[in-house]
């Protein structure tokens, strides 16, 4: 019935503000779609509702009422209505699932959620009565930055992007096959958790204890050749006691824990359990879009996953950052591969607040910002780089020579800050690491 006294209220009103004010959508017309549609596009074509006349002259059938009910009334029934239409289908799927299998149809529930929201009004944001909101935000930055960010690793590539933001920040670090984008992701999560955060990173391709090999290398400078092979290591044991007393947890989890089926609802459970403040993903193409629809192609499933990464950001005020491959045109490049060489998707890009590609070059790794909401791009980051010693040393221009001095900027926490050493001893107390 109240199909038909909104239509009404629009011929008889000659205006579809109800419509438009209340984020009305075709979606909702199930007894009268072709009337709807009829109007609105009339409106599109002309610029004005039809008379009754025409209408009735079309629709022969259609009663046209008198409506005295408020438009309250009406939209508050309408989105009633629209609700148990949205609903029934998602009930029955799950009764039907929860004969076979309870985890499926909880995985369901949580896809559909989304979906059985009532479309509001969209009221928008006054930007000028909220001023000193924003004003107050700022200061509050300024007085503690740590709140609203957390650095990246790379000095460098913090006075860029100002560090990963603490929600609304998708970053998405591409390369080609073997250039070291892993280690990279876990470099910025190591350093966040060398800060006092708590991490989890999803990692498919390793296990947990090659992860945790990576991490000793970057952190503690262990030699990661030297672990991985069982060789001679004897400050090893030393390093391990040292770490033991560190509380801060750094969680891998790989996808055989999400029974290998790793959704965005999964992860949001994932980083609430462990009350997470950064989350790494090493591989979005082993990520499963729970929008997917059958037909849907590879773009368009990782173009929602992104999408619902960024959204998932957002919601629980966490910087998400995930490894993309760069496809085949990039590895063709002799030179940093660009936006248009991320693999299997423009949507990636597109929702990514953050974009830097990787490659190595020669001893150095070179990262490049490609994308960034909240500055410049375009700047080429160039490091020497000791990949079994986890050691990164800036270098100023890309014209320095490997045996020139670097740029010293940070240093391990167990000691001041003193000159980078070159082959530094396999104490890892005497290593100094350049970020």
């Amino acid at each position: 019935m109240v199909e038909l006294q909104v239509l009404s209220k629009v011929l008889n009103d000659k205006s579809v503000s109800i419509l438009e004010l209340n984020n009305i959508t075709p979606d909702y017309f199930i007894t009268y779609p072709d009337e709807y549609e009829f109007i609105m596009e009339h409106y599109r074509q002309y610029g004005n509702v039809p008379d009754k006349e025409t209408f009735i002259h079309k629709f022969p059938d259609f009663s046209i009422v008198s409506v005295s009910e408020t438009d309250e009334y009406l939209i508050n029934t309408f989105n009633e209505e629209y609700l148990y239409s949205k609903a029934v289908p998602v009930v029955q799927k799950i009764a039907e699932l929860m004969q076979t299998d309870a985890t499926a149809a909880v995985e369901y529930l949580n896809s559909q959620l989304d979906n059985l929201q009532v479309k509001s009004a969209v009221k928008g944001v006054d930007i000028i009565s909220s001023a000193r909101k924003r004003y107050d935000e700022w200061q509050e930055m300024k007085e503690h930055p740590e709140i609203y960010s957390i650095s990246t690793g790379f000095d460098q590539l913090d006075d860029i992007t100002g560090g990963w933001h603490r929600g609304e920040e998708l970053v998405v670090i591409f390369a080609r096959t073997g250039q070291g984008k892993s280690w990279v992701l876990i470099k910025t999560l190591e350093h966040a958790w060398r800060q006092g955060y708590r991490v989890g990173l999803i990692e498919p391709e390793m296990s947990g204890s090659k992860t945790g090999y990576r991490f000793d290398t970057l952190y503690g400078h262990m030699s990661n050749r030297s672990m991985v092979r069982g060789e001679e290591m004897p400050e090893y044991e030393q390093y391990i006691s040292d770490l033991e007393k560190n509380k801060t947890p750094f969680f891998v989890a790989h996808p055989k824990e999400f029974a290998r089926k790793v959704t965005v609802q999964k992860l949001k459970s994932f980083v609430k359990t462990n009350n997470l403040d950064i989350l790494g993903v090493d591989g979005i193409s082993y990520l499963t879009d729970e929008r997917a629809r059958r037909g849907d192609s590879v773009t368009a499933q990782l173009t929602n996953i992104s999408e619902d990464l960024m959204d998932m950001s957002i919601e629980l005020g966490i910087p998400i950052l995930v490894v993309v491959q760069s496809n085949r045109e990039g590895a063709k490049e002799d030179k940093a591969p660009g936006l248009e060489s991320i693999r299997d998707s423009d949507g990636i890009a597109y929702n990514a607040s953050v974009v830097v590609s990787m490659r190595q070059k020669d001893a150095r790794a070179e990262l490049c910002v490609q994308k960034n909401r909240n500055g410049i791009t375009g700047t080429k980051l160039n490091y020497l780089w000791d990949i079994d010693k986890g050691v990164f040393n800036y270098v100023e221009n890309d014209e320095v020579d490997d045996t020139e001095s670097v740029k010293s900027e940070d240093t391990p926490p167990w000691e001041d800050k003193k000159p980078a050493k070159k082959n530094a001893g396999t104490d890892y107390k005497d290593a100094t690491e350049v970020f």
